[in-house]
């Protein structure tokens, strides 16, 4: 009897079909998908475009940094060689975090300078600092180097572009031929706090997108980094009640303080920060780029078909010492 079930298990295991006796393979997340990255696809971020912002210990004595990487050429560049000027003249040291709208961006700066609540003389300026135009929110000549993409790396137009890129290792949007093309407000970017047209800022006041994609500022404020570590400690600060999210006259104590900000390249070896970034010209960047606009791991039901260039992040990691 035994042998004769035996048997019959085996002929029944002959007549279901190959597939069906293989459990199906799910498809990689796009986490699984960076993971199978090969070392030569990463890049290192200098750490000249590192800036380490320490702000005050938390509540807990816990201590906070936030590293900030500085967009590279062709965007931005006035703002961002002011920036370093900043850092290097110990501007940024003691100054506050002054405004906090919910959804909307952290911005920190001098609380005397072009601040709402602001009750004395602010800092003077360092010497050397550039002054930008309107026209430098835009990098020209383009068009050679996108072309060159190929089409995994073109995303899908939307209402604030003609097209939208990832073009090494930054998202990027470009008008109709390509000839324009300009840094866009995703979460975590960083950008130039001003005044009304035609002010464009200097780097005094640096704010970071803490919300939904405030793209409709694209082209009207100069995107100059992103946080690519510690953006925990700003999303989590207490909201403003004043104006704009800025902190009310009752609300001095809600300031957080920042204590230093220093290019990394000027830190001793040891206490450099390192990142680096997925490159974005490779096959990996492809594939994972059209998992996130198409979820096919087992949790989704329906692929979106489609992702905006913020739903596309670039993926970054801090090397092991």
């Amino acid at each position: 009897m035994i042998r004769n079930l035996t048997a019959l298990a085996a002929i029944l295991a002959l007549s279901v079909p190959a597939a069906a006796q293989e459990e199906p393979r799910a498809a990689p997340s796009p986490n699984e998908i960076v993971a199978q990255a090969q070392p030569s696809e990463w890049k290192e971020i200098a750490a000249e475009d590192l800036l380490v912002m320490r702000l005050a210990d938390d509540a807990d004595g816990q201590e906070r940094k936030v590293v900030i990487q500085l967009m590279p050429a062709p965007f931005s560049q006035g703002w961002v060689q002011n920036i370093r000027t900043f850092a290097r003249a110990h501007w940024y040291d003691n100054i506050t975090v002054n405004r906090v709208q919910d959804n909307y961006v952290v911005q920190w700066g001098d609380v005397n300078y072009d601040n709402p609540e602001a009750t004395g003389e602010p800092k003077p300026l360092p010497e050397g600092l550039r002054v930008m135009g309107e026209a430098d929110y835009l990098a020209a000549g383009l068009h050679r180097a996108v072309d060159k993409l190929g089409n995994g790396s073109v995303l899908a137009s939307d209402p604030y572009a003609s097209k939208t890129y990832v073009f090494n290792g930054w998202p990027i949007a470009t008008d109709a031929r390509a000839l324009l093309a300009w840094p866009t407000h995703c979460y975590g970017m960083v950008g130039v706090g001003r005044n009304l047209s035609p002010d464009t800022g200097t780097g005094a006041e640096l704010y970071t997108v803490i919300g939904q994609a405030p793209r409709h500022l694209d082209r009207n404020i100069a995107l100059v980094g992103r946080i690519v570590e510690g953006m925990e400690h700003l999303s989590s600060l207490p909201r403003g009640h004043g104006d704009l999210g800025f902190y009310a006259a009752d609300e001095a104590d809600k300031r957080t303080p920042i204590l230093s900000v220093r290019v990394a390249s000027d830190l001793p070896e040891a206490e450099r920060p390192r990142f680096e970034y997925l490159s974005t010209e490779g096959e990996t960047f492809a594939r994972y780029a059209d998992a996130r606009a198409n979820r096919r791991d087992p949790f989704f039901i329906v692929p979106a078909g489609g992702a905006d260039v913020c739903n596309i992040p670039v993926p970054i990691r801090r090397i092991a010492e």
